[in-house]
């Protein structure tokens, strides 16, 4: 899903002066193993190119995978909290699945609204921003942070539990399991994947067959289902209230993330844009609907209750399946369309950070692509966030599950909320019935969210009321320093002191390790840089240095040789020394070019001494004044 969209980069002029620099407005040339190389598809909005617009169809499959596949887990989270009160009451998960499916109508009408109000995607974020102010805002990109960091640990930790159910073997390697998975997604997304509906049409279909199958299945043949699985998870028992059954509502409702992701992929559609989004956001909630009432259906008919080591989905496969090929088959299309939905966050997220970079609340890194392109470095930061929560969870989705619906549905809260202002404020035909829709979405998510933090506070709620305030505080501490930073260095005006630069005579130095082939290439780059080249080296030895003497002598290439003599073998130190000295004595601008050798091939480049990297951070750190140069000499090997 997408739930951010990054706008292009702009020309700096009058009206940025004083706003802190934004490197996407920067040309950037350069290639490394996260930053990509530049190309014309670095200015490229996301959706945008020859790429072909979604019709509607294709719309509900590229963006809707993460919404359908809660069905795998969301009755299950009803059903884990009302089996404390009694294997009776899980009857009670159609009910409760019933009101979830009332609160998905106001939810997919609301977000119809959305759409239409915000065309170009952005979804809660951009509805914070524009009608409840820049902290509100922090507030809905904190919650989206979280969510889309949790979709990816929760639908990998759901898609490892189906595939256990159906090969027990895997059971005691829950966490090994979706951390191979999550390594396969991550060097996917870096390298580069484009959206496409054809890729994700034969999963998704399949998934939408295999349950609405389970359910029909199901239901004609009225077979009972719990006959897999251990015997029933022990739980501590609980009287039956308002409260609990509060509680179940709250869990439950883990079954509608990713409703919202529709209208924040609004720009991918074909036109009509707003049209086509509405009617695929009409046809995602009907579908997720119809099948989760149709798997409350059938746990209340066949009293299915959750049992160690295996899932509430797979008891209901076995009943309409049986326990041969077919139930396997099903359990495997499961996993994939789980894995598949956690994918959708690498696509967001890293574009949601970039975002925030643009508005100078994130690190100016995240707004980088590479090539294809990829935000690769929100990339990594999607996979490092997502190991680390399933590593402390043990990779168990219950434990997940309270933590990801506050995200959710924090969002939810916040995009309902700016509705009611923004039809307040304008007061179109119709905004009383609108804002009262929107009010009441407004007010049973904000429900949901507060009975999860009060009921789930101890099993691990507490670390998003942490986290969520922490992010905040991160992004405005960040974009105060960038402001800070603008400011001293008036970032957008024309420089004030000096109209137009002028020449500047330069010496230039060069730091060697040895002579060889590429050392005539170097000092002729250095001559093109400056005035005067001087050659520095470091020597212990008195044979070495007698024999590089005699070496550049009999070369005479044209360029002093200066040998810094250091008995500790000291290479980086003498070096700092010297440069420090002819700084403070030269009146001209002092450059130092490094030259860096390493490989074409990125599995040797590790192979190759580090020391030219080491200097160059010395002189930035200890001799400020001085421009420091890193010439590359490429090698094949």
């Amino acid at each position: 899903m997408s739930k951010a969209d990054a706008g292009a980069p702009q020309p700096l002029g009058k009206a940025d002066a004083g706003k802190p620099f934004d490197p996407s407005r920067a040309v950037v040339s350069s290639r490394g193993p996260l930053a990509g190389r530049r190309g014309p598809k670095l200015q490229l909005r996301h959706g945008e190119g020859d790429r072909s617009r979604l019709t509607s169809v294709q719309g509900l499959v590229a963006l809707s995978l993460d919404a359908l596949s809660s069905v795998a887990y969301g009755p299950e989270a009803i059903a884990l909290v009302l089996v404390t009160a009694g294997v009776s009451k899980v009857r009670l998960t159609l009910p409760v699945t019933l009101v979830i499916a009332g609160l998905l109508a106001v939810l997919v009408v609301s977000y119809r609204q959305v759409i239409a109000v915000h065309p170009d995607g952005g979804g809660s974020y951009a509805v914070a921003k524009d009608d409840l102010g820049p902290r509100v805002g922090m507030l809905a990109a904190a919650a989206l942070v979280v969510d889309y960091v949790l979709t990816v640990a929760v639908s990998l930790a759901a898609g490892a539990a189906a595939l256990a159910s159906a090969f027990p073997s895997l059971l005691p390697y829950l966490l090994e399991t979706t951390l191979a998975v999550l390594f396969v997604l991550t060097a996917v997304n870096l390298y580069g994947i484009a959206d496409s509906a054809r890729f994700l049409m034969l999963p998704t279909v399949l998934f939408v067959v295999t349950i609405l199958g389970i359910v029909v299945v199901g239901l004609v043949r009225g077979q009972a289902t719990a006959t897999v699985g251990a015997a029933v998870a022990p739980h501590a028992p609980e009287a039956l209230g308002v409260m609990l059954i509060l509680k179940a509502f709250s869990s439950g409702c883990s079954a509608l993330t990713g409703v919202e992701a529709i209208a924040n992929g609004v720009p991918m559609f074909r036109e009509p844009r707003v049209a086509r989004a509405q009617r695929t956001e009409l046809m995602l909630g009907a579908l997720l609907a119809l099948m989760l009432i149709g798997i409350a259906l059938l746990i209340r008919r066949d009293d299915v209750v959750p049992r160690e080591g295996v899932t509430i989905l797979a008891q209901l496969t076995v009943g309409a399946f049986g326990t041969g090929w077919l139930f396997q088959a099903a359990s495997i299309v499961v996993a994939i369309a789980l894995t598949l939905a956690a994918n959708s966050s690498f696509g967001g997220l890293p574009v949601l950070l970039s975002l925030l970079a643009r508005d100078h609340r994130l690190p100016h890194v995240f707004t980088l692509r590479g090539e294809r392109p990829v935000h690769r470095y929100g990339v990594l930061a999607v996979a490092a966030a997502a190991a680390l929560l399933l590593i402390a969870v043990d990779a168990r989705t219950h434990r997940l599950l309270p933590l990801f619906a506050i995200g959710v549905f924090t969002g939810f809260t916040i995009s309902q909320t700016g509705l009611v202002l923004h039809w307040t404020r304008l007061r179109t035909p119709g905004w009383a019935g609108k804002a009262l829709l929107n009010g009441t979405g407004a007010v049973l998510t904000a429900v949901a969210t507060a009975v999860l933090l009060i009921t789930k506070f101890d099993e691990g709620a507490w670390v998003v009321v942490i986290v969520m305030p922490l992010l905040i505080l991160l992004f405005t501490r960040i974009r105060h320093y960038y402001d800070r930073i603008g400011r001293e260095l008036r970032i957008g005006e024309i420089p004030p002191e000096h109209p137009r630069p002028a020449a500047t005579r330069r010496l230039v130095l060069v730091p060697l390790n040895e002579l060889g082939a590429t050392t005539g290439g170097v000092l002729s780059t250095a001559l093109g840089l400056g005035e005067e080249a001087i050659a520095v080296t470091v020597s212990s030895d008195d044979d070495r240095t007698r024999t590089l003497r005699e070496r550049w002598d009999r070369w005479n290439p044209g360029v002093r040789l200066e040998i810094l003599a250091s008995p500790q073998e000291a290479k980086v130190r003498p070096i700092v020394d010297y440069v420090r000295r002819v700084a403070a004595h030269d009146d001209r601008a002092v450059v130092v070019l490094i030259p860096t050798v390493g490989s074409s091939r990125p599995r040797y480049r590790f192979l190759y001494d580090q020391w030219s990297l080491l200097l160059a951070e010395a002189l930035r750190e200890h001799v400020p004044g001085v421009l420091v140069c890193m010439l590359p000499v490429r090698i094949t090997p």
